[in-house]
């Protein structure tokens, strides 16, 4: 390969691989991904923060973000004293502590048992299995979540109530956004 070509082919790669960078300070903190579950408790106000995908956001149209091929990722910014209630999705899903503390709960039938999360710790949540998360300090934490699939359908709560907002949410999102993928 000439000098030229080598030149030239690394402008090429070079210009493909920036299409796959996203910069920290181009995201935008999305209050509005869960504020359908802020009118029966507001303490779940929080923002997600996507990269990959859109989470379980049911925000599939977002061009801001790079295309989700196998997985979702998005950070999700938790204020003190604000979490997310106990729900489940179809596929597995990562919670990793990036700053802060988390408090990340499992829930069945009633009962919850809680671990605490510090930078650098995550927990693996198997398909189907609730789970949840909150913030009990006095400063703001942030914690990366991937979901193992392109278009997840966004979560499956155990509060019916929160459940039928989620419904009434996810059919406002379907006319502009599509729908979640089928799980093969």
């Amino acid at each position: 390969m000439s000098v030229a070509d080598k030149a030239t082919r690394e402008q090429e790669i070079r210009a493909e691989m920036r299409k796959h960078i996203l910069r920290g300070a181009e995201r935008k903190e999305d209050w509005d991904a869960f504020a359908f579950e802020e009118p029966l408790d507001p303490n779940y106000h929080r923002a997600q923060i996507r990269y990959i995908g859109a989470g379980g956001s049911g925000k599939y149209a977002d061009d801001n973000v790079h295309p989700a091929g196998s997985f979702t990722l998005s950070i999700m910014k938790l204020p003190p004293n604000a979490g997310g209630p106990p729900h489940t999705h179809e596929v597995e899903e990562v919670f990793f502590c990036l700053k802060g503390e988390v408090v990340v709960f499992w829930w069945e039938d009633g009962l919850q048992v809680e671990e605490t999360l510090q930078p650098w710790d995550m927990i693996y949540c198997p398909p189907g299995v609730h789970r949840g998360f909150r913030n009990d300090t006095a400063e703001d934490s942030y914690f990366q979540i991937m979901l193992g699939l392109s278009r997840p359908a966004m979560p499956r709560y155990a509060d019916p109530r929160i459940d039928e907002l989620r419904k009434e949410r996810e059919a406002d999102l379907a006319k502009s956004h599509g729908s979640a993928a089928s799980v093969s």
